[in-house]
């Protein structure tokens, strides 16, 4: 290699050949003499905190084990979760039924324990209201959306009374979505190519989007739910206004012929789809909402031949992408700048997924910077395993970096609010306090009213009522046994003072009034009457208070048993692990 003030030197002695002035030009190494004038872009390793986030897999006395998950080849997760529940998807034999366990219910699972089992067909698939945490929507083979009522102690009895039946489609209906803040909004997607948006407390449609030539896919809603996004069959990506059906934009999204999957990132005004390239390759693809001709940014994940769900996090900007069939969780950052995606870590298991629930961001462990939670399937075993994204820190403090306000569960809107043609963000909270950040108008009143008993289509009418009863209070009584019965013994000396004083004041003034007790006697006997029943209504109220508070205590008795039992199991435990030590 030599410099060009040598090369000017020797090409003055060098015969003016072409040939040999191009071997000469080939061989120069100008950056040995000049220094460049524009600095180079050193291509290190990007700077984040969510860098190493790594998952960690419960512990096997922290999963569900025994759950007969269903064998369904449907693209749907079969699990949703929220911080009091865990539903699952099971196989039975004819109907569709689908279990609910309490969040803390971990451990082995009875085989014959309580399910939904109200649907005719299949279920495809569940969500739960993102509003209240004892509501769940399920959609099915028998072409009806169905939503549920769970009470807090979980399922005691097989559930086949149904809230609210949603019918309008013609055939079987494959996905659901909530509104993410408008309250009592619900979309469903079917195989007859609809997405129906329905208003559940008066049991009706809203809208009917028939801008779908083929089966669809997948669909998605945007940060205050205005626009919605789906993929086809037709392999076409679509921005819809949801409430008039008019699509906004449209493009070719995947070339492969397998099913592809979307979902907004937010409020950033793009989206992520997942699917197929022409030769088979998993792929993503980044794009604006306004413009869906061209992506954004484009890349190969792997040559596997699972569908590839994404889940996205607005809190940390972090896309996750699971693979159905495979093991494997892959986690990328989303930034506003070229080239948008970049790729973090992945989760490696052996054992391959059948679906994933997620936890909404209100019920992660901030203790251990968990900032993501799956609820894995699994394919070959009958367990569903929670898996926690950790950010590494060795502070056990709350840290406001990895955890900004969040979506809380209280609509920012009513459901005739939205249908109006109104959108809103929706109300965060804060990790820490668990306050909300920011206000809207005040929930409108509800009408506390004892709901009849459930038809099988229940009326409009008779929704409005079940709903206002759901939103009720119970208030217990916690006042002490003894306070009870004293109150119960001064009822009954009343009672009966009362009764003795009528009985002397006739006894002694009988003979001398006995013209006006006479006269009077229609008037004094009902007002007795009326006072003893209002003593038998206060003394019946107490009874069932009594009743009630002897429950709480009987089963707070059984919870500290089962703890001490527990206990006693992990003490064991330590003194034979703590022999095997010694040995």
């Amino acid at each position: 290699m030599i410099c060009e003030k040598e090369y000017s030197s020797r090409k003055e002695n060098i015969s003016p050949l072409k040939n040999t002035e191009k071997l000469i030009n080939s061989i120069i190494d100008v950056r040995s003499c000049n220094k460049p004038t524009n600095r180079l872009w050193f291509r290190g390793v990007r700077s984040s905190k969510f860098r190493h986030v790594y998952g960690e897999p419960a512990k096997r006395e922290k999963c569900y084990d025994n759950i007969k998950i269903t064998k369904n080849a449907h693209d749907s997760q079969f699990c949703a979760v929220n911080p009091k529940f865990v539903a699952v998807v099971t196989e039975v034999a004819g109907g569709g039924a689908f279990l609910v366990l309490p969040i803390d219910n971990t451990g082995r699972l009875d085989f014959n324990a309580y399910r939904v089992t109200g649907h005719r067909g299949p279920v495809l698939d569940i969500k739960w209201n993102p509003f209240n945490d004892n509501i769940i929507a399920s959609c099915s083979d028998d072409c009806t959306v169905k939503l549920w009522h769970i009470p807090d102690g979980g399922l005691s009895t097989h559930l086949s009374d149904w809230l609210v039946e949603l019918v309008g489609h013609k055939r079987r209906v494959a996905y659901i979505e909530w509104h993410p803040t408008a309250e009592n909004i619900l979309f469903s997607a079917g195989f007859d190519h609809l997405v129906i948006v329905w208003d559940i407390e008066k049991g009706e449609a809203i809208s009917v989007i028939d801008s779908h030539p083929d089966v669809i896919y997948s669909m998605s809603l945007n940060r205050d739910g205005s626009l919605l996004a789906t993929t086809c069959k037709d392999k076409k990506l679509r921005v819809i206004e949801p409430r008039n059906g008019i699509v906004k934009s449209e493009g070719i999204c995947h070339a492969g012929s397998k099913a592809s999957k979307v979902i907004f990132l937010g409020a950033s005004g793009r989206l992520l789809t997942t699917g197929f390239s022409r030769h088979s390759d998993r792929q993503y693809s980044l794009w604006d909402e306004n413009d869906l001709s061209r992506p954004l940014a484009t890349d190969t994940i792997d040559s596997s031949s699972g569908v590839v769900f994404p889940f996205y996090d607005p809190d940390t900007n972090i896309v996750y992408l699971a693979g159905k069939g495979d093991g494997n969780i892959r986690y990328y950052e989303i930034v506003d700048e070229p080239p948008y995606v970049h790729f973090l870590s992945q989760f490696l298991s052996g054992n391959p997924q059948r679906g994933l629930g997620v936890m909404p961001k209100r019920g992660v462990n901030t203790g251990i910077c968990e900032v993501f939670r799956f609820y894995k399937l699994h394919t070959t075993r009958n367990l569903c395993e929670p898996i926690g994204m950790i950010v590494p820190r060795k502070s056990d403090q709350f840290h406001d970096d990895l955890y900004p306000d969040t979506v809380s569960p209280k609509p920012a809107l009513t459901a005739q609010e939205w249908i109006s043609g109104r959108n809103a963000m929706p109300i965060l909270m804060s990790m820490k306090t668990g306050a909300n950040v920011n206000n809207v108008l005040p929930p409108k009143p509800r009408v506390h009213k004892t709901i009849p008993p459930i038809p099988v289509i229940p009326s409009a009418e008779n929704n409005k009522k079940k709903f206002a009863f759901l939103s009720t209070t119970t208030i217990p009584d916690y006042r002490p046994k003894d306070e009870i019965s004293s109150y119960l013994e001064k009822s009954q000396k009343t009672t009966t003072n009362q009764n003795t004083k009528f009985q002397q004041l006739q006894q002694k003034f009988g003979n001398v009034a006995n013209n006006t007790v006479s006269n009077h006697k229609d008037e004094e006997i009902p007002l007795l009457k009326q006072i003893s029943s209002i003593d038998n209504i206060n003394i019946e109220e107490l009874r069932k208070s009594y009743l009630r508070q002897s429950e709480e205590l009987r089963m707070t008795k059984k919870q500290l048993a089962n703890s001490e039992m527990r206990i006693k199991e992990l003490e064991d435990q330590i003194r034979r692990l703590q022999k095997h030590a010694s040995a």
